[in-house]
């Protein structure tokens, strides 16, 4: 069955389907694959084989006896351990949850499962999906496949990964601090960060298990090696949640352009307190090049209404404030009673704010969503880095925050990496990734960024990108 490794889930599923393959020998194929190739790299961290074998022969029958059958039928995919995932051990990276098994599937997995995707696997991350590497005391450390002493991302990690190792076609990340877009930069797969508000994560951990809210700035997104794939999934994805599906229904605006000469394209990649490699840059402006070329307005001064810094800092509280749930009331009132400036874990800088200015600042938030609309009046996209460099090597010092990455010839700070992707994140703006060549045989990607609720606007970008670069590369050995 090595002949569908790679073919994307539409593919996959098209010859389920016609009868080409069953869904039992991709099923198959893909365990042994895992079994003979995840050792060194370890994004497969749980297994649900025998029930995954008898959901395959089901999905067989459906075939033979002409049902009518959903978009993902009899694929078998893995998903990221953040989500729950019914009857399949899900930890989230925690020891504190190392034999939780969930009785229901989160909102997302329940929708590729209704589109007749098969879960056979969890796939690796940091503990509560909370660092831009993917390792934790349950399952140990990821690697990346392009390079195992380099970490593929986090928080999504594993996901990346598999899609990278071809051990699936389709998988299913998280965001709130870049956990789907580094990722796939790093691992040179694509992925889509949806508008906040549009896919209901419903079921991730964290919050804990029964936690009914979602975080802020935190989305649920596809990840695959295809456009076309992230396409689809966001189309089984999107839709209003539980509590308002009685009365809402969510349709999507087609992209606002079709072909690439017609696109506006802001370009932003030069920031002096977010410095990206020379090498990085380089590949940047390539895909923007590759927009010129293609006929299209390209503008590399335009910048929305407000500085980089002033949203950084926005980003940065906000989400403290958002990730204050992982942390006990007794930690946050240790550190407001110390008195200290920021500093150890990202979470806890800002979590011991008060109510009042948590509203000051999501106030903030809100005058810079509205300087960025103005912005997509005039442009439709912007190109700008995802991280400031290709993979880094795996570095589990602690506290997080006083690891340093090296840019060229000068250290950053390790949390100058959230700042690219906290930049559009915290406005709640769709970001599609997709690859756009190599460093030293590592992968790197573009972030596109559009208008909110445009998300298929960013994807037909990156459909364009995808055919003019050559898109996903498959890892030497793989």
């Amino acid at each position: 069955m090595t002949e569908y490794t790679y073919s994307t889930a539409i593919q996959t599923a098209n010859a389920i389907a016609s009868g080409d393959v069953s869904s039992r020998e991709l099923l198959e194929a893909a365990l042994a694959r895992v079994d003979s190739l995840d050792g060194p790299i370890n994004a497969v961290v749980a297994l649900d084989a025998e029930r995954a074998l008898a959901a395959a022969e089901q999905a067989d029958q459906a075939v033979a006896r002409g049902d009518q059958l959903g978009p993902l039928h009899g694929v078998p995919i893995t998903i990221k351990d953040s989500f729950q995932t019914e009857g399949l051990t899900t930890t989230s990276g925690s020891p504190d949850l190392a034999d939780f098994v969930p009785e229901g599937d989160a909102a997302p997995v329940a929708r590729y499962k209704d589109a007749g995707a098969i879960v056979y696997a969890k796939t690796n991350l940091p503990i509560w999906a909370g660092d831009l590497q993917s390792y934790n005391k349950v399952y140990g450390t990821t690697a990346n496949p392009y390079d195992i002493e380099c970490t593929p991302g986090g928080s999504s990690g594993g996901s990346s990964a598999a899609l990278a190792a071809g051990y699936t076609p389709l998988e299913l990340g998280s965001d709130i601090g870049g956990s789907i877009r580094t990722p796939c930069h790093w691992s040179g797969v694509c992925g889509h960060k949806p508008s906040y508000g549009v896919v209901s994560a419903l079921g991730q951990i964290p919050g804990m298990p029964g936690t009914l809210s979602q975080a802020d700035i935190a989305v649920a997104g596809p990840m695959a090696r295809d456009i076309d794939d992230l396409e689809m999934a966001l189309d089984l994805l999107a839709g209003p949640d539980t509590w308002t599906q009685v009365a809402y229904s969510l349709t999507l605006p087609p992209a606002r352009r079709e072909q690439a000469k017609d696109f506006r394209v802001a370009v932003w990649v030069d920031e002096e307190t977010a410095p990206i490699s020379e090498a990085y840059r380089n590949l940047l402006m390539g895909a923007a090049s590759a927009f010129e070329d293609a006929g299209a307005h390209v503008d590399y001064e335009a910048r929305p209404g407000f500085t980089f810094e002033k949203a950084v800092d926005t980003y940065n509280h906000l989400l403290s404030a958002a990730e204050a749930a992982t942390w006990t009331l007794s930690e946050i009132e240790e550190h407001a009673a110390s008195n200290e400036e920021p500093q150890g874990e990202l979470g806890i800088a800002y979590a011991s704010m008060r109510h009042r200015e948590w509203l000051s600042w999501h106030e903030r938030r809100m005058q810079q969503r509205n300087r960025w609309r103005e912005f997509f009046e005039s442009f439709d996209v912007v190109l700008m880095p995802v991280t400031l460099t290709e993979a880094i090597r795996h570095d589990h010092s602690s506290p997080f925050t006083g690891r340093t990455v090296q840019v060229d010839e000068k250290q950053r700070p390790y949390t100058d990496q959230l700042k690219w992707v906290g930049l559009t994140g915290v406005s709640w703006l769709p970001s599609t990734v997709v690859p756009i060549g190599q460093i030293n045989s590592k992968p790197v990607g573009v972030q596109i960024a559009g208008p909110f609720l445009e998300d298929r606007t960013t994807l037909a970008a990156g459909r364009f990108l995808q055919e003019a670069l050559g898109g996903f590369q498959r890892p030497e050995g793989f």
